[in-house]
């Protein structure tokens, strides 16, 4: 058996692990009770370490219309300011300070939207530097790269902060809407798509912690960092397009510098899809400019109002459907006694014995109280139930925020009569648009929408818009019978206003009285809100188009040339025309960006291609453009270039469209007024003219 190993451990080693434990006890409990080691203050130097967390901000997501034009984006804002001191040149050939005054406030002018003489005025002052304000202040990025290209010797930029750009301010600016900083530096949306979608725009900020000495600042080498990335908001493309967007804004544009309209909506619908094209509202706002604001209600959805007899389109069909009209059968127009109290009556003129298909034609009040109540005595469904069917009364569910349901409340025989055409009840825009879709869908109701698609900041499609049914209210014979009846209402009516060369267009006017606060009716000149339903081209309806005025100091004539001025337009640019069905293609020219390029040089590489070029202004650099990058401009079509102007000469418009008017006044904000058809024969102001944009008002007259 072999003998276990011992080991004899010293008592000195020992010793010394004993005393090198009681000595390290000891040190632990001198640093635990005592507040300073070796000279350093160890309550200071912890309160010296912090736990930092910084935010790192998600970028708020674009808006874009249905083709990829950017309608609202983010962008640094910054503040132009001039270097005056002489100090900071030291090299004559590279000046660093502003040498000519006089120059520089002359081109900087027509940019800042602020005069020669306040820009010289503030150049002038005694101080190494100062702001060009108020023009110069938040400015956007494409107008510094604007102001840098002119390299003006002394001017340069602060960054301020974060701001949301719209560049064609007022377009569509219901339906964008706006976002703004709040108080904690953050965007919100509010109004519109912007504030409709202000989760998905906005994304999710990230953050990161980390510990850092107070007393510097820095972050402390070696120490554990935890992050959590900022997801970036999704980008929004909408439905809109901006050519016939822009061809709607110009229509209420006009309706309220012409005609005075207290308010007037322009809507376009994609008559298969229910997608919204374009909708335009007057007054308006410019988003960049909160201020602009006097009214938070988008009128597409929030204004509602008696709509006239636009509601014979759906009167009539109900009768239709249920078997109890005959198009050809003879009653006596004039007026209908309801009840004891109440008569019904058709306009002054006295149209005798007609027909019930001319009744429509005629907008006959006493035809349509005929059929709401052969629809109440038949027993089955009423009148009021294909209101409902058809969506009046109730929200669509537009993707917009404050839409209102309307009233569509009919308890008396005089309440079902009047609402036969359009009084005693009401709709919204919206919701008109709606229940015309049935007229292009065989009877099937659509739901409208206004969100083509939703993409993530990972470019994955998060969200697709697409055509939904939400009701089947009439059969596709009840349809084709009430589109022969706005056929001839157009062509066959009471007037020829509505007829468009070139384009097959099926309608309904409505002109209905505005309720009082005080109970009746306003019955000044004027008080009436005139509308008009229409559906083209007929043989197969790609666009549905509602328009409604209120207080419009014209007659039905001036409506009615306007909005019919502003569908030839629409039809042209979706080629839907005679003239334009047959579009050689390879003769189309697509426009490219020219913003902040030489003048000079992009005129004549236009020219070359047989473009006709319009330079608005005596600058070297272009501002703006019309039509914008990747817009079509036919061979021998008109290109627009704002440059950064000094004086705008008025040009010789003889032999220009309308359309070439209007887009050249709207570009430089010149008022002017038509009279005519055709292309311009005469205008007011003469060729060379400078143009005094405050106070002058052009004049064109077109055969």
């Amino acid at each position: 058996m072999k003998k276990r190993a011992t080991v004899k451990i010293s008592k000195i080693i020992i010793l010394i692990v004993a005393f090198l434990f009681i000595a390290t006890i000891g040190k632990l409990s001198y640093i635990v009770l005592s507040s300073e080691v070796d000279g350093v203050d160890l309550q200071a130097k912890a309160a010296s370490i912090t736990t930092t967390e910084q935010t790192l901000y998600a970028n708020r997501g674009n808006i874009y219309d249905a083709n990829g034009e950017v309608l609202a984006t983010t962008v640094n804002a910054y503040t132009v300011i001039a270097y005056l001191d002489e100090s900071r040149t030291t090299d004559a050939d590279n000046p660093r300070h502003v040498v000519d005054k006089e120059h520089t406030a002359e081109v900087l002018a027509p940019l800042l939207n602020m005069s020669k003489e306040r820009i010289l005025e503030l150049l002038n002052r005694d101080a190494y530097q100062v702001e060009l304000g108020p023009g110069g202040r938040g400015i956007t990025e494409v107008l510094k790269s604007t102001i840098a290209e002119l390299e003006l010797p002394g001017i340069d930029f602060i960054s301020d902060s974060k701001k949301r750009y719209y560049r064609n301010s007022t377009f569509a600016s219901y339906i964008i809407g706006y976002a703004k900083e709040n108080e904690e530096g953050k965007l919100v949306g509010e109004l519109g798509i912007e504030g409709y979608y202000d989760d998905i725009l906005s994304g999710t900020n990230g953050n990161t912690k980390y510990l850092k000495y107070t007393s510097s600042n820095y972050r402390i080498p070696n120490t554990p960092e935890d992050t959590v990335e900022a997801v970036d908001g999704s980008d929004i493309y909408l439905t809109i397009d901006f050519d016939i967007q822009n061809k709607a804004e110009n229509a209420v544009r006009e309706l309220q510098d012409t005609y005075n309209t207290e308010w007037a909506i322009f809507t376009v619908m994609d008559a298969k899809t229910g997608a919204i094209v374009a909708s335009a509202t007057s007054p308006n706002f410019n988003p960049n400019d909160t201020n602009t604001i006097t009214s938070y209600m988008n009128p597409l959805v929030s204004y509602q109002y008696e709509p006239g007899s636009v509601m014979k389109i759906f009167s009539f069909a109900s009768a239709i459907e249920e078997g109890l009209y005959d198009g050809d059968e003879v009653y006596m127009s004039g007026s209908i006694q309801v009840d004891s109290e109440t008569v019904i009556s058709d306009s002054e003129t006295d149209w005798g014995e007609i027909t019930f298909d001319t009744g429509f034609a005629y907008s006959s009040n006493v035809a349509a109280t005929t059929l709401a109540f052969r629809l109440l005595e038949n027993g089955d469904k009423k009148l009021p139930d294909y209101y409902d069917t058809l969506g009046f009364g109730k929200k669509t569910k537009i993707e917009l925020a404050n839409e209102v349901a309307g009233d569509m409340e009919v308890v008396y025989k005089s309440e079902l009569a009047s609402s036969s055409f359009g009084q005693g009840i009401s709709v919204t825009p919206i919701q008109m648009l709606q229940a015309l879709s049935s007229m292009t869908n065989d009877g099937n109701v659509i739901k409208p929408y206004i969100v083509d698609k939703i993409v993530d900041s990972e470019g994955n499609v998060t969200y697709e818009g697409k055509r939904t049914v939400v009701s089947s209210v009439y059969s596709s014979q009840t349809v084709e019978k009430m589109q022969e009846l706005m056929h001839k209402m157009v062509y066959e009516g009471l007037t020829s206003y509505w007829q468009i060369e070139g384009l097959s267009l099926m309608g309904k006017t409505g002109t209905a009285q505005i309720a009082s606060a005080s109970g009746g009716y306003l019955t000044g000149e004027y008080d009436t809100i005139r509308s008009f339903a229409g559906i083209f081209p007929e043989e197969d309806p790609e666009y549905i188009v509602y328009v409604a005025a209120r207080h419009i100091e014209g007659s039905s004539r001036n409506f009615a040339s306007v909005v019919t001025s502003a569908i030839e337009e629409i039809a042209k640019h979706a080629k839907l025309t005679d003239e334009t069905k047959e579009v050689d293609l390879s003769k189309v020219i697509n426009a490219d960006n020219y913003l902040s390029k030489d003048v000079s040089s992009v005129t004549t590489m236009l020219e070359n291609k047989n473009i006709a070029v319009e330079v608005i202004g005596d600058g070297k650099y272009i501002i703006d453009q019309y039509p914008l990058k990747n817009n079509p401009i036919l061979e021998n079509g008109k290109l627009f270039l704002v440059t950064n102007y000094t004086n705008i000469t008025m040009p010789n418009m003889l032999g220009w469209s309308l359309n070439d008017v209007k887009n050249y006044c709207n570009l430089i904000g010149l008022n002017f007024e038509y009279s005519g058809y055709g292309y311009v024969m005469e205008q007011s102001i003469g060729e060379g003219t400078i143009l005094d944009l405050a106070n002058m008002s052009l004049t064109i007259k077109l055969e």
